[in-house]
């Protein structure tokens, strides 16, 4: 199996391209590294489709070592011929050597290895042959004893091993496994009087190859906890007609008792054997499916703008035990923490409109950070009337506080804030969430987040690898500074272990703030490949070198110098984001040339040039600014038709959830994103969009809000 002609044709990509990455990724490459630093010999290929990529070379390369532990299995038992060789390796798909492999896995005790422990495999060979001239129960008596005492024994016996026989045959699988995917239906029922969310599911059919993802997981759950029936609906004739096309010869005696035994080997083994490859395939698919929905979610939550240098006022709701006050500084710091109590049951109001109008006049707060769980609404609605009475310009924001809670109570916020309680510690993550989300973000389990569906459904493995991919390459893609990030940041940046950034953050401790990426060859365990992999993505505003604020790599630093003398331009002007005298000599030059010239490619010199333009740049800056708001209205405020801005808060299979103000989310089904057909709607809408939305439906008892973004006529 030739694996990089097979990456070729799967990714469209030219055969350099692939012999290239995979070089790339076998020296220890990382992807993000890659992707960046290594546009010559990748042909810019982005980071999404490099851990494609490299998730599709893993598979093919375990494909490969499974191929030749079958082919030595298969040898030892002397069975191996050319023809069985030849299919093991022109197997394209696990399944297909699965069913290869099936006639030659060491089995389990069965019906069919009690008949051959009798003695009947030569009755079994002689009936699957079906010779006009043999009487089969002539010939079954001579292969009676004391365990096989009657002739209809050993027919019984000698159909079981031939219904293996029909069941292991691999092409019979295949064409079987196709007509059942292609024809059959999946059939849900309800096993309970009150099926609750699953009622939909009651009498549901749909055919297979059209099953929807999220309902797949959907009846998957209801079976689960006990509220559906699932099955796979196939007309039995067809199936039937299969197998016997390839194991049924003629009508003679022998060929109706291997027409029995085909008949007993679909009922028995074959037909649930490929239901539950068919359920699987299902769920394997659905799984696939949502885990990308998840992991697009939530590489746009990660790169939401944020509300930088702001001091910040986090408010984490709650009704007993009060609301959580924290004040954080335009960089994070904890200037100040209380606890209000301003919602039911203590309804302190005056009291606690004091100390957050003495908090704000103290420290200069500039805008609020509510969290959007218990009492969000009622804290929201007091809020509001804060800022209206202060009246000097300050805003507010509603955020998700999902996982919120798992961070507060973590070892990890235990070593942040060791002074702090679990509550208060939650009220400084909401803070920090709406200033940086990516930096706040990153302190917690992915999964946690709270974007996608039927996260705890799926193969929490796989899940974790994509999320923890896309984390990465966020990280990487925006930069970290290397004097204020955090140990758990730093841990995302590529090339940077859980050690390496434990020892950054020791070295800042015992040393003060990096003065130049070169420092960086200073920390322990941090080695010239450590260093090759991190270096491009941590910045040093406070370095002499004005490169060492971009995201140019240290390696490209004497092209990137060499092109600034060229163009005459002095470092200050670097610094200040003057660099039309460089823009200007290259267009006088021209890439190509100029590249050349630098002895570097053109994609990096493309890279050096638009880093030069903006020192320290955040490319989250270029996104439209979160929907920040002063007034606050209630879902019993609600009225259909009514025009509202929004923020998308989740993207799904079957539509998108919008904040509008009302601390209950309203639903947009993919029906009423757009006129035009769209297959997902992650295809025009990601999460953090602002959009505009009209009210359709409103449901104040079940909370339901049904929106629409189709202007009314």
């Amino acid at each position: 199996m030739d694996i990089n002609l097979m990456l070729c044709q799967e990714f469209e990509l030219k055969p350099w391209q692939i012999e290239n990455v995979v070089k790339l990724i076998d020296d220890g490459n990382t992807i993000p590294f890659i992707a960046r630093y290594r546009k010559e010999a990748t042909g810019s290929l982005d980071d999404q489709v490099l851990r494609a990529v490299f998730d599709r070379l893993n598979y093919l390369r375990n494909m490969q070592e499974q191929k030749s532990k079958i082919i030595a299995s298969i040898e030892a038992q002397d069975l191996l011929t050319d023809e069985i060789r030849q299919a093991v390796e022109n197997a394209s798909t696990l399944t297909e050597l699965e069913d290869i492999y099936r006639p030659f896995r060491p089995k389990r005790k069965t019906r069919a290895s009690v008949a051959k422990a009798k003695g009947l495999q030569g009755l079994a060979d002689a009936v699957y042959e079906q010779n006009n001239e043999t009487d089969p129960f002539v010939l079954a008596a001579q292969y009676l004893n004391d365990d096989v005492p009657a002739v209809e024994d050993a027919i019984a016996g000698a159909k079981d091993i031939i219904a293996e026989l029909v069941s292991d045959d691999p092409a019979g699988r295949k064409m079987l496994r196709y007509s059942v995917k292609n024809n059959g239906s999946i059939v849900v029922n309800g096993i309970k009087d009150d099926l609750g969310v699953y009622e939909m599911y009651k009498e549901y059919s749909e055919p297979i190859k059209s099953a929807a993802g999220h309902r797949v997981l959907a009846f998957n759950r209801g079976e689960k906890e006990g509220f559906l029936k699932v099955s796979v609906d196939f007309d039995k004739t067809i199936g039937l007609s299969i197998l016997s096309n390839l194991h049924v010869k003629n009508n003679s005696v022998s060929a109706s008792l291997v027409s029995e035994a085909v008949e007993d080997a679909y009922t028995r083994l074959v037909f649930p054997s490929i239901e539950r490859e068919i359920r699987n395939m299902l769920t394997d698919s659905a799984n696939e499916s949502a885990i990308s929905v998840f992991a697009k979610n939530t590489r746009q939550l990660l790169m939401q703008p944020p509300v930088k240098n702001k001091v910040t006022l986090g408010l984490d709701p709650g009704y007993r035990t009060g609301c959580k006050v924290a004040v954080v500084d335009g960089t994070g710091k904890v200037l100040d923490t209380s606890v209000i109590y301003p919602v039911p049951p203590h309804n302190k109001i005056e009291e606690a409109k004091k100390i957050i109008k003495d908090l704000v006049k103290k420290h200069g707060v500039e805008v609020f950070a509510i969290g959007n769980g218990t009492a969000s609404h009622e804290t929201e609605v007091f809020a509001s009337e804060v800022i209206k009475e202060l009246d000097c310009g300050i805003s507010y924001m509603v955020v998700s506080e999902a996982g919120a809670s798992v961070y507060s109570a973590s070892k990890l916020a235990a070593q942040e804030f060791p002074a702090y309680d679990v509550s208060l510690r939650s009220a400084v993550s909401i803070a920090r969430r709406l200033q940086d989300p990516l930096a706040e973000l990153v302190k917690i389990d992915p999964k946690a987040i709270g974007v996608g569906q039927y996260q705890h459904d799926m193969p929490q493995n796989e899940l974790s690898q994509a999320l923890d991919g896309v984390v990465e390459d966020c990280v990487n893609s925006v930069g970290v500074d290397l004097n204020t990030a955090s140990a758990q940041l730093l841990n995302r940046v590529a090339g940077v272990t859980n050690a390496i950034a434990n020892n950054i953050v020791l070295y800042r401790q015992e040393n003060g703030p990096f003065k130049s990426r070169n420092e960086l060859k200073k920390v322990s365990k941090l080695g010239p490949k450590a260093f090759e992999q991190c270096a491009g993505f941590l910045r040093v505003s406070e370095s002499k070198n004005v490169l060492d604020n971009t995201a140019v790599h240290p390696e490209s630093y004497d092209a990137a110098n060499k092109l600034i003398k060229l163009a005459g331009v002095e470092s200050a002007d670097i610094k200040s984001g003057n660099i039309a005298p460089v823009n200007k000599f290259v267009e006088t030059v021209g890439t190509c040339a100029l590249a050349e010239k630098l002895e570097i490619g053109e994609p990096t010199l493309k890279d050096i040039i638009n880093e030069l333009s903006k020192p320290g740049r955040d490319p989250r800056d270029e996104l439209p600014k979160p929907l920040l708001r002063t007034d606050v209205m209630g879902i019993e405020d609600l009225k259909v038709g009514m025009e509202l801005k929004g923020t998308v808060r989740n993207v799904i299979d079957f539509g998108a959830f919008v904040d509008i103000g009302v601390h209950q989310d309203g639903l947009v089904h993919i029906s009423q994103i757009t006129n035009k057909y769209i297959k997902h709607p992650g295809d025009v809408l990601k999460v953090g969009d602002i959009v505009t939305v009209w009210v359709i439906s409103v449901d104040v008892n079940k909370k339901r809000i049904g929106l629409t973004m189709k202007k009314p006529e």
